[in-house]
């Protein structure tokens, strides 16, 4: 088994079917009207960086960063394969994501999700890994159905164990 994230386009083998499974968990499990994840077009736009977990040569999970502003990206479309949850994967996701955004200037990363019971394991993730509650950010507003969180990468790490 050899893990690795690596830099991706919506058209690489598999990545629509992937992104697909993703938007329509989104929509089973959240109100109509409060999806934020991004189509693919969204994931296609400009400032958008796209990864792709895989484990070998099996697209496993994807991931992206979503510019906000200079120094401030949005954590988007984090999505791991049912089959394979529970195996760390999702960590290994994000501290990839954040290497990279780290890399490239950004300075502090956010993310929206649902604030349900479908979501509560992407919360604990999240926080576990130093991300902090947060309000709305960028063009969210407070709706009563979303969770926001923050987290600068310019500080020590922490929280990577899992």
């Amino acid at each position: 088994m050899s893990i690795v994230v690596t830099p991706a386009t919506v058209d690489d083998a598999g990545m629509v079917d992937l992104l697909e499974t993703h938007l329509a968990t989104m929509h089973a499990v959240t109100p109509a009207g409060f999806v934020f994840a991004l189509d693919l077009d969204g994931l296609r736009g400009e400032g958008v960086r796209l990864f792709a977990l895989r484990d070998d040569d099996d697209l496993i999970g994807c991931g992206a960063i979503a510019r906000i502003d200079e120094h401030h990206g949005e954590l988007k479309s984090m999505h791991v394969r049912a089959a394979r949850r529970g195996e760390g994967l999702a960590r290994r996701l994000l501290a990839a994501l954040e290497d990279d955004a780290r890399s490239r200037g950004v300075t502090r990363l956010s993310l929206e999700t649902g604030d349900t019971d479908e979501f509560a394991a992407a919360r604990s993730l999240y926080e576990r890994h130093g991300y902090e509650p947060c309000g709305p950010f960028g063009s969210y507003a407070d709706n009563g159905h979303s969770a926001y969180f923050t987290k600068r990468l310019d500080q020590p790490r922490h929280g990577r164990s899992g």
